[in-house]
């Protein structure tokens, strides 16, 4: 009897959601003794973790078929057809579809003429709601829109995506309904670029026109949370969730890039250090106990001392509690890649020093949270999150999958500890 396929997945959780997905489809088509690999393409350190993955797992199964597919694959299909280990390489449109499966039943898959099966991905026009049955035990994800239309200069992620589509709020509804009746607590809300949700529907209802739309079509949905946004983006709904709605939890991640207007020009971003300050004064305003994470990206071409402290200053002036730090990777066929670049030590100093800025900034948040209660959605027997997204740890055994109340005794290894009460 063969084994089911081994998947592995590299990185956003939008790729981690289609992962589950791939499994039910290879499911469906009987697809046995193949290892998949789904690739993340947003730096050239990303493309270079995927080889090495695909080389591992083909040491570790060997004679099993090996396909790839992800953003990596679909920019630069050639760079793994031209790889040894690989058998088929599909792109991210054809990896959501049944009959690429179909096709990829063994043994057909074994001496395939055809290694590469991508397609235009700018030509898809909608995105399906895979109706998954959430991935993790206690927190479901849930793909509500797909690609960018934005054209920033440093990145590749577009022409791995596609152009942004959305998927209708009543599917949405449906599949967070399917996921509330299995037991799952929290809902996360995902996309590429998530504020653009509803662009391409009739009647271009806005993001927050569906968190408001969830929020009252699910009352039993204890959680609702937002993954990414771009903060210029966010309309007056969402706006108005973040001051209502104790459901929808306080804590965005948002997309930042940087602190310095020039540079942020020259991303072209379509913000200013203003926009993203302002925004996070409004929210706050708004709700007291909103947290705020961000990219920030190290070493952009011409960055200057001086632009970089701007960047190092808007940790703090846009009061951040938890930092996602990009060092600066050039990517084939991108505008930021053909502009003056810095050099490799200068951008690794860079991004330490922001890294150290976070560390700073997550431990004053730790600090500050010392006698609070918190409702913590728990993840295992000793640790879970509260509604601001911080790790909690508990000193003793609790129930999994439930929502505790809990009051903050410390904090150790850059988490909370609790006491449940």
């Amino acid at each position: 009897m063969s084994a089911p396929p081994v998947f592995a997945t590299l990185g956003c959780r939008l790729n981690a959601y289609e992962t589950e997905a791939m499994k039910e489809l290879a499911a469906a088509a009987g697809v046995e003794g193949a290892v998949v690999v789904n690739t993340c393409a947003v730096t050239a350190e990303a493309v270079r973790k995927a080889k090495q993955e695909i080389r591992r797992l083909a040491r570790e199964n060997p004679g099993a078929p090996v396909i790839v597919t992800g953003c990596a694959a679909q920019t630069e299909p050639e760079t793994f057809a031209a790889m040894a280990e690989v058998t088929k390489v599909i792109g991210n449109h054809e990896k959501m579809q049944a009959e690429t499966w179909n096709s990829l039943r063994a043994p057909d898959l074994i001496g395939v003429t055809e290694k590469t099966q991508v397609n235009d991905i700018m030509s898809v026009k909608e995105t399906a709601g895979h109706l998954i049955d959430g991935f993790g035990r206690h927190r479901a994800y849930v793909q509500v829109q797909n690609g960018c239309d934005h054209r920033c200069t440093f990145c590749i992620i577009p022409y791995g995506r596609g152009n942004s589509r959305s998927v209708p709020a009543g599917v949405v509804i449906e599949q967070i309904r399917r996921l509330v009746d299995k037991g799952f607590l929290e809902v996360v809300l995902t996309g590429v670029d998530l504020t653009s949700w509803g662009a391409d529907l009739p009647g271009e209802p806005r993001l927050g026109d569906l968190v408001m739309r969830i929020l009252r079509l699910v009352p039993d949905l204890p959680r609702l949370r937002i993954s990414s946004i771009d903060s210029i983006e966010a309309d007056d709904n969402l706006m108005l969730a973040i001051a209502s709605e104790p459901r929808l939890m306080p804590h965005l991640h948002l997309s930042l890039q940087a602190g310095d207007n020039m540079i942020l020009k020259r991303m072209k971003r379509r913000h200013l250090r203003d926009d993203a300050i302002r925004f996070c004064e409004e929210a706050r305003k708004l709700r007291p106990d909103i947290v705020f994470g961000a990219d920030i990206i190290a070493g952009f071409p011409t960055e200057t001392d001086e632009m970089f402290e701007n960047s190092l200053k808007l940790v703090e002036d846009c009061g951040l509690t938890f930092l996602h730090v990009f060092p600066f990777s050039p990517r084939k066929g991108t505008p930021a890649a053909r502009m003056p670049q810095l050099k490799g030590p200068l951008i690794r100093e860079r991004a330490a020093q922001l890294r150290s800025i976070g560390d700073q900034a997550l431990a004053r948040h730790l600090g500050s949270q010392l006698g609070a209660e918190h409702q913590v959605l728990t993840e295992g027997p000793r640790h879970g999150r509260t509604g601001q997204f911080t790790e909690v740890v508990f000193d003793s055994d609790q129930p999994e999958g439930q929502i505790i109340r809990s009051r903050i005794t410390g904090q150790r290894d850059g988490k909370l500890t609790a006491l449940p009460f």
